[in-house]
């Protein structure tokens, strides 16, 4: 299986996904400061980065709804695309087991999924603490070393969208639909990131827990199928 995805690695072209991560990273910092300083201008009461939870808690989110969106982009070149250009029957035609061949695709985009949302995490909540020692935007100190208590959560969360980010394959599947793939990401990524005073999804762990077990449950009954379906 680990040859497996080494090949699909060296025959995927992810220079875009790496690009893009830095550029999405680069946003959600210039964002992330943004509402640090809206808030220290207008003086609230309460403030979105009232501690080290709570900063690191809205970074994650935005962190996850956007490799949510990449994990169904690399869905739809890795999967869907290949559905739609009949490339996917050639690779078919190799004496390798369809099944592992469609689990490799499915563990690169969970796995690479997973390492970015934990490293764009660990590395703009650094960042973000250390503008923090200039600007003050926390109305309490921002410490790298209070975010070890947070790396539990970190993990939990990561895990969560790694599962998630597979729920888009049921909706591209079904008609080999790149638009329909990324489209549903979408809504997902906007379900997911309900923060407010009135409904609070996003800090409801369950819930992207059970996204995350409904696109496992996905991913696998793609891979049983894999077997079954005429391609050609």
């Amino acid at each position: 299986m680990l040859k497996l995805v080494k090949l699909e690695l060296k025959k995927t072209t992810l220079g875009w996904y790496f690009k893009g991560a830095v550029i999405a990273n680069l946003c959600i910092l210039g964002f992330m400061c943004l509402i640090g300083s809206e808030e220290k201008t207008l003086s609230t009461a309460k403030m979105a980065y009232a501690d080290t939870g709570s900063t690191v808690f809205i970074l994650g989110l935005f962190v996850r709804s956007v490799y949510i969106v990449f994990a169904a982009v690399l869905i739809a070149k890795l999967v869907i695309g290949e559905y739609r250009n009949k490339t996917i029957t050639v690779m078919f035609t190799y004496p390798i087991s369809r099944k592992k061949l469609m689990t490799a695709k499915l563990l690169i985009v969970s796995g690479l999924t997973f390492v970015t949302i934990i490293v764009s995490e660990l590395v703009l909540s650094a960042i973000i603490f250390k503008v923090n020692d200039y600007f003050h935007f926390s109305s309490g100190k921002l410490a790298f070393h209070a975010l070890g208590g947070e790396i539990g959560a970190m993990l939990v969360y990561a895990a969560a969208a790694a599962g998630l980010c597979l729920v888009p394959l049921y909706f591209g599947m079904r008609k080999h639909s790149v638009s329909a793939t990324i489209v549903s990401s979408v809504i997902l990524m906007i379900l997911i990131s309900q923060n407010s005073s009135e409904l609070s999804l996003a800090n409801i762990i369950y819930i992207p827990l059970a996204l995350a077990a409904v696109g496992i449950i996905i991913a696998y009954r793609t891979i049983r199928k894999t077997d079954q379906e005429d391609v050609m």
